[in-house]
Order: structure tokens, then sequence, then C-alpha cells
């Protein structure tokens, strides 16, 4: 299956996007009031000297625009200054225009009332007009690489928490917004800064649809802040939303990723920067701005940083313009893609696919948003378990119809299918794949156990579950013991898994083997593995919730999940072109245009590593091209090497 790697072209970009987004450290928001063209000069120059060439710049609202049909001309002169800086430092920048919302404070126009911003026909049509004027303005600035309608518009716009926008509503407001910059002629990539924090990457309906809005933009640019109980989910999170994100196959920008310095320590910091940008990249993303490009300890009893105050240090470089620990990751990260030429590059095909249910993104009646949460950390535990065992996979999403064929596909504790996915699973399962499905009832009580038909037929089994009834897992660890050889698991190998989950989740599915063969069982005996040969391929079933019971658990990663992993990738064929036997370590290759494949290694370990991959071919040093057998690894480090 094609795992998305689009690139954003457009003939005066800098790409890929490297940099960071940008406010001065002279005001923060407040910036084009105190505007300093030195200090501004020397902030661009830090970032240019660690080979970063892109920001994304802000027209704060309130201070642009004083006046519905007003724009202010000095800050536009000022604002026309910092692009000719930009130019100056070799670096381009991306406008944002709607700058309502920024870093924990909403601040309005004096003259915006209590009009909506998508439904008040007069209100739509000032920020139209803001957005055409602007744009018109500075659309044939070479320092201008591309546009953002807003930011963060869902957290501005209205609190979609409480009284969300409909997503034709906002589908609308996007268009009228999209057009009013290309009706300028400008030509630059348009896309809206709204976080990608819509119901296809979240399963929250925030009335953002990357679906119905990809018809006017130009890539889609996620924001990713959330936070985990489990360190390598929290390194790999970026990277499993910007695969969400990548839904329509449009090119993905890592739009705002980051965090403030008063939360972690130096060397943490510059560990979490290093894991998201290489597990980003190999997620498929092709562009990257951080937030933000500098601390503002001089700001301290200004909004928001009076209130927000851990929102001063944020920044890559301090308050006196030094890098921090997280622009030197960026440097970093700027050499390696220098180094293997990375607008070049893209993901290889991978031969497993991870099932990305319909209910996560669509309210089918009487379903419940409820689910979600369930679905997303299910299919966020299994894509990082997938990485422990070095088996690239694509998502595939049942509201497309799957697209796309695999040897492998894994459904991790997947409760809700619908009954066009359950029947063609089990087609391609008779044709060839292997088919995985982990059993869950389901986090509420409401229609507990499985939401889809004939899991009896699909498995070749007979359930024995009594309605309304969670079957509750009583130990503390599942003991899950091989009866036969299964992959690369032995017949009386014991796999432990830590049991968690609330009392609607915590339970498992007793079933009696039909059709099926047992390969596995718990302590008392009962089947927790079943393998049910169907035509030339086969379906596999675990009893027990595995990925949901990791993705409840801190501080589980690499969980022993990846060594069924591993083993169903044996089993169905899948190719793996390098893998590791350390599971702290992960593997994946990109390959460029000109035919070389280049290795990421990236460790998980909070400790040194040595490993000696097994590898389709020769590993070498990508500077002097010596060949390489053990590969030393720095804790949570990435090494890149070529391989022959």
């Amino acid at each position: 299956m094609r795992r998305h790697s689009a690139q954003l072209t457009h003939q005066t970009d800098v790409l890929p996007w490297l940099g960071a987004n940008f406010w001065s450290r002279t005001g923060g928001p407040l910036m084009w009031r105190n505007y300093d063209p030195g200090t501004v000069r020397e902030e661009l120059r830090v970032l240019a000297d660690h080979g970063l060439n892109t920001t994304r710049s802000f027209f704060y609202w309130p201070d642009f625009h004083p006046e519905p049909h007003r724009i202010d001309d000095e800050l536009c002169a000022r604002f026309e200054d910092f692009l000719d800086a930009h130019t100056e430092t070799g670096m381009g920048t991306i406008p944002t225009f709607i700058v309502g919302h920024m870093s924990g404070e909403n601040w309005d126009p004096a003259w915006r009332g209590n009009r909506d911003l998508y439904e008040d026909v007069w209100m739509v049509g000032r920020q139209a007009w803001f957005v055409s004027r602007m744009a018109r303005r500075f659309k044939d600035h070479p320092a201008v690489t591309g546009w953002l309608i807003t930011n963060e518009m869902p957290g501005y716009g209205r609190i979609y928490q409480v009284d969300p926008p409909s997503s034709d509503v906002v589908t609308a407001w996007a268009q009228a917004m999209c057009n009013a910059v290309r009706a300028t002629g400008a030509t630059q990539p348009v896309s809206l800064g709204d976080g990608a924090w819509g119901i296809e990457v979240t399963g929250r309906d925030n009335g953002f649809s990357l679906r119905e809005t990809a018809e006017y933009v130009d890539f889609v640019g996620p924001h990713v802040y959330r936070s985990d109980t489990d360190r390598p989910r929290q390194h790999y999170r970026a990277a499993f939303e910007c695969e969400l994100a990548s839904v329509t196959g449009q090119p993905v920008v890592l739009e705002e990723f980051g965090l403030s310095t008063d939360t972690v320590s130096a060397a943490n910091a510059g560990v979490f920067y290093r894991q998201t940008l290489h597990n980003s990249l190999l997620g498929g993303a092709t562009g990257w701005l951080a937030w933000n490009n500098t601390d503002y300890d001089a700001l301290w009893d200004q909004s928001p940083y009076d209130h927000h105050p851990f929102e001063m240090h944020f920044g890559i470089t301090d308050s006196a313009g030094a890098p921090k620990e997280p622009l030197r990751e960026l440097a970093a990260f700027a050499e390696v893609l220098k180094a293997v030429d990375f607008r070049r590059c893209s993901r290889e095909d991978a031969d497993a696919a991870l099932v990305v249910p319909a209910f996560l993104e669509r309210g089918y009646p009487y379903s419940r948003p409820a689910d979600r949460p369930l679905i997303f950390t299910s299919l966020h535990q299994g894509y990082v378990t997938a990485h422990a065992a070095d088996l690239p996979v694509a998502l595939t999403r049942e509201a497309d119809g799957l697209p796309g064929e695999a040897s492998l596909y894994l459904l991790p504790a997947t409760r809700q299918l619908t009954t066009r996915t359950r029947r063609e699973l089990a087609r391609r399962a008779a044709e060839g794949a292997t088919v995985y499905l982990s059993f869950c009832s389901g986090e509420h009580p409401v229609t507990r156990g499985p939401w889809f038909d004939d899991l009896d037929g699909l498995f070749g089994v007979e359930l024995q579950l009594s309605y309304g009834v969670a079957e509750p897992i009583e130990d503390d660890v599942l003991e899950m013991t091989f009866t036969e050889d299964f992959g690369d698991l032995r017949a009386g190998e014991v796999l432990r898994f830590p049991v968690a989950g609330n009392e609607d989740s915590r339970a498992y599915l007793p079933v009696v083997p039909r059709a099926g063969r047992v390969v596995a069982v718990d302590a008392h005996g009962r089947p927790a593995l079943i393998v049910h040969e169907t035509g030339v391929g086969r379906t596999v079933l675990a009893t027990y919730p595995l990925e949901h019971m990791a993705a409840r658990t801190a501080r589980v990663n690499p969980d022993v999940t990846h060594r069924l992993y591993a083993a169903l990738a044996q089993v169905a064929g899948v190719r793996r072109p390098v893998t590791v036997a350390d599971p702290h370590v992960s593997a994946d290759v990109l390959v460029h245009a000109d035919g070389r494949r280049f290795v990421w290694l990236v460790s998980q370990s909070p400790e040194p590593l040595v490993v000696r991959p097994d590898a389709e071919g020769k590993l070498h040093e990508l500077t002097d091209g010596r060949p390489v057998e053990d590969v030393a690894l720095d804790a949570y480090g990435v090494v890149v090497l070529e391989l022959r």
C-alpha cells in the first residue's frame, strides 16, 4: 500500500519548509506596535544560521484591521520591512491573516461586537475584504511562500466544545477566505491554520472537516500539543496525527509543535524535538514549523504571558537570542534533510495496513461520540507497536472503502465495523491476506461487545457472551501461552500483557473454537489467539483488547504486543526491509528518486544502545560511505544510514 508523503511545491518556495512560528521578542503579539527592524534581523539571522528557511508570521487582527473598512498602513509598512528582512537572510515566510487567537487568549477587533465569524454575512465579508487587501498588497514579495487564513480558528471563531459550527457553514467560510486570496492573483499555496483538529484526525467535531475543505486548500497543517502517559507514544503522537491528517492525500506540514522549557528539562526538550521531527518525517510530514522562535522574559506583565507564564518559554532561542536545545535539534535535522536530498525522497510502500474505522469520523445514527477516543487511542498504540516491530504500516480508511491492497490488515481493539467492511475483510482474507482483530467491549455500557455482524463466521468461533454483561479480566497480567508455533513465536512461549481498562473495557471475549484453531491460551486455558484459515488467507482473533489495555497503561512501551505483530508479519509474508532485534529501536526506509535508499533508526531507549540491524543489503555511513554493521545510538537517538 502506498504511504502518504506528498511534497508541497511552488516556484518561489525554499522547500521543504523548516522553521518557526515568529513573534519578535520586542512585543510578542504586539510586536508590530513595537517593531524593531534591527532586532528582527538579528532574530532571523540566528534561525538562518541554524539551517532554518521559513517563518510563519501573523497579522495581529485588532492592530492591522482597526476599523471595518480600514487597514493600518503604518503597520503594513513595517510588515514590508519584515519581508525585506527575510529576503536579506535568505528566508521565506507564511503570513497568517485572521489572528484573533494566540497563546491562550482571544483578541477581537474593537468593531466586531458579538457578530458571528462564520454566519454573519457582513462579518464574513469584512474578513474576506481584509484577507484580499493583505494578499494583494504582499503577494508579489519574494519572501512570501504561502498563506494561512487563521490561527486556530476552532478556539476563536466559536468555542467548539460548547457550540460547534456546522461543517457546511465552516466549509463555506473557508471557501470564501481561500477564494479571497486567489482572486488577487496570488499563486502561493494556501491553507486554513485551523490545526487539523477536526473529526478525521481527532474524532471531535469542531465544524472543520479536512475532506470538506480539501477543494479549497493546498496543504493541511496539524498543530500537535496533546500529552501522554507513555514516552514512546508521546514521541510518535505528531507522526500519527500527520498520518491521520493525510486523509485527502494533500501535503502535510507540521504547522505547530513544541514545548515550554518551563515544563521540561533542557535535555528532554531536545529529545522531544528530535523524536518529533524524525518520526513525523517518517509519518509523511514534508514541512515543519516549531512553536516558536523566541522566549519573552521582558513581556512578563503583558497578556497572554501574565496569566499563561509558561507561554514565555516556548522559544527555540532564549530572550537574548541564544539557541536552545530545540534549535540545535532543528539544525541537525536540517543537515539530514540536505544529506538525503529530502525533496526528492518518498516513503516506501507498505505491505501492512492499519485500518481506521469509519466511526472515528462519521456520526452514524445513534452511534456515540464517546467511542471515538477509544478508536483514536487504540490506533495510536497500534501504530507505536508496529514501529517497535519494524513493521511499515499504511493507514487505510474504512470510510473510503479500504483503498489499496495489503498482505496484513491490523484492527487493534476494534469494536465497530460497518457491514460492508466486515464482508470486504472476509473477501480479502479468502484471497490471501491476513486479517487481525483484537476484541474490545467498549468503554461504556450501552451495546457492549462487537458492533459488527457474524464475528463467529469471520473468525471460525462461537462466541459465548451473555447479553449486556462484560466478561471481566480478573488477572492483573494476561499470560498468553502459545500452544503451537506462530511466526517466530514458539510453542510453549509466554507473552505477558499488563491488564487495564474501565469496568466496561477490561473484558475478554469467551469463545468456543469451531473452524478456527487455538494457537495461544490464557492462564485459565481459555482461547486467547485463534487462527481461521479461509481460502488462501486467514483471519486472526485476539480475545483480549491488547492495544486498548496498553493504551490505558502508563510507561508500557515497548509493549510485548510487538512480538505478536512481528509474528503476524511473518505469517502474512510481509516484507520488512530492515529489522532490529531490540524493540526500543524502530527502522524505516525512504527512497530517493534516483534509487538510493535511506534507513532511519530511531531509539526509544533512555540508555545508549549498540544494535546490529538485519537489512536487505549493506548499511553505509551517509558522510563517507563507510560500511556499518554495529550501530551506536544515543539515548533516544536517531541515526540515518544509506542502504545499498
